[in-house]
């Protein structure tokens, strides 16, 4: 069986699905305004949050960090001035990784880089999370995998040979290895999300646990990756789909993660084990409902019964309809009066149980 255990949560094919709450920048850079996420997430059911982290300096060139960047979601005028402000540092993920052992959740982060992994290795980070960009990035893979610490591929905008390229790299290190089906687009459009692709993953990867990274809009999509067999789901999350920033509007809302974390805790108990059974619950409503064969008129001692002489009639707390085969031709052994029930004692003597 899939087995991975992260922060001593443990996740498998037969468990409930482990929900990342992705928060990425959407603190908008507010140490206050991560922790209320923090608590938001734990109170919707998640059980991770997830953060990104930067080393902006060292991870663009130095055209892309000094291009200007006037728009109504940046922080800074120019690239590098935005992805400073919204960058936390060591004291704000101290801060925040006493937060969430408060709170009982595994926070960690996505590391963009060679530094960022070093980072989050010495904030003893319990995961680690790999962006869809660095599928490719089998150099940081590798180094990100000799931690010893789970990883997480996100596989946007890879091909299965980009996929199987870094499970291959990664598991020789490390096999505690989460590999996410993830649409590159955001949002990412409902016939580009190739929920397919779960289940050939699990086929590929029969020792790997695979999830879903959804940037669609909405929470139904996860629900038909569980039942594909996904057991992670990372979503990203805000508190409000009108803040400032770029990943807000395809966000989900606290009372959007709610039910998406409730409806997939519903959904695992909803399979059940396959075992077609009659539940006590349904007996009542099925007595209520249910028909049974009664006489459809007054019938004497000794008539013999044809198929006009019957009724199929509710409640159904009688002999069943499909027994009706049965009963034409025998005779009865007492007189009957109209939608007096059938029974196999006056029939032939032997008594009719109803299976419950």
């Amino acid at each position: 069986m899939r087995e991975l255990s992260i922060g001593g949560q443990r996740i498998s094919d037969d468990g409930d699905c482990w929900v990342i709450a992705e928060i990425g920048h959407n603190h908008q850079g507010n140490l206050d305004t991560a922790r209320e996420m923090f608590a938001a997430a734990k109170a919707c059911g998640a059980n991770a949050v997830k953060l990104q982290k930067r080393d902006n300096r060292g991870l663009f060139t130095a055209a892309a960090y000094q291009k200007p960047y006037a728009n109504p979601n940046s922080y800074g005028d120019t690239y590098g001035a935005h992805r400073e402000f919204l960058e936390f540092e060591a004291a704000e993920y101290k801060a925040l990784k006493a937060c969430a052992e408060e709170l009982g959740l595994v926070m960690f982060a996505t590391a963009f880089d060679f530094a960022s992994a070093d980072f989050l290795a010495q904030m003893d980070m319990p995961v680690f999370k790999v962006a869809s960009g660095d599928l490719k990035n089998i150099p940081l893979l590798k180094h990100i995998a000799g931690f010893q610490k789970p990883v997480i591929l996100s596989t946007g905008g890879g091909t299965m040979e980009d996929v199987r390229r870094a499970h291959d790299a990664i598991m020789p290190i490390n096999p505690q290895l989460c590999i996410l089906q993830c649409t590159a687009g955001y949002p990412a459009a409902f016939e580009e999300l190739n929920l397919q692709v779960i289940s050939t993953f699990r086929e590929r990867f029969p020792e790997t646990t695979i999830g879903l990274s959804s940037h669609d809009n909405g929470i139904a999509m996860a629900l038909a990756a569980y039942m594909l067999g996904a057991r992670v789901v990372e979503k990203h999350f805000t508190l409000n789909h009108t803040w400032k920033g770029t990943d807000h509007a395809f966000s989900l809302e606290p009372e959007g993660l709610r039910k998406m974390v409730r409806d997939l805790r519903r959904v695992r108990v909803a399979m059940g084990d396959g075992v077609k059974r009659v539940y006590a619950s349904e007996v009542a409503p099925m007595i209520k409902m249910g028909k049974k064969i009664v006489a459809a008129r007054d019938l004497p001692a000794g008539h013999a019964i044809r198929m006009e002489d019957l009724a199929i009639k509710c409640p159904g707390d009688g002999l069943p309809p499909y027994e009706i085969d049965k009963v034409v031709g025998r005779t009865t052994l007492a007189p009957l009066a109209a939608d007096d029930d059938i029974t196999w004692s006056v029939l032939n003597g032997r008594q009719y149980k109803m299976a419950v």
